[in-house]
């Protein structure tokens, strides 16, 4: 083969191990720093939708009177009970969601320290719980205050 004086393209093998050695290190240092911004705003989101849902139960006091039921549940905010004549819903634009990792809410009536208790059980989905795994609502540590 001949060589015209010009040089092949490409890369050498050394100059691939250099660019992989950085890529790797660079990833070394990134991942854990987004991954923890990854945990916190899933319980940012957790809180703006417990939120949102404690202002739909607002509205929904104000046109029934009362709080919904623990068997009519969220459900309530969507789809008229029977038992409430004054319903004027409904009082979500879309379905009920669920928590930033994918289960329901916990609506309990009464509350634990009011008329009631709206909470997410963390990134574990168990009670109880630290850091990512905390409860979100009352009395838990990344507590959204119930009514």
């Amino acid at each position: 083969m001949r060589n015209n004086g010009r040089r092949q393209g490409g890369f050498t093998l050394l100059e691939l191990l250099v660019v992989i050695v950085i890529i790797g290190l660079l990833a070394g240092y990134v991942a854990p720093r987004y991954f923890s911004q990854v945990g916190r705003s899933e319980v940012q989101v957790a809180r703006a939708q417990i939120d949102a849902l404690e202002k739909a139960l607002d509205q929904f006091r104000l046109d029934v009177r009362r709080y919904p039921s623990a068997e009519e549940g969220l459900g309530a905010l969507l789809v008229k009970p029977a038992a409430a004549a004054q319903w004027n819903g409904p009082y979500l634009k879309k379905a009920v969601p669920n928590d930033p990792w994918g289960r329901p809410f916990v609506y309990r009536v009464p509350g634990e320290s009011g008329e009631f208790s709206l909470l997410s059980y963390g990134r574990d989905g168990k009670p109880g719980g630290t850091g990512d795994d905390a409860d979100i609502g009352p009395g838990a540590s990344n507590s959204v205050a119930g009514r």
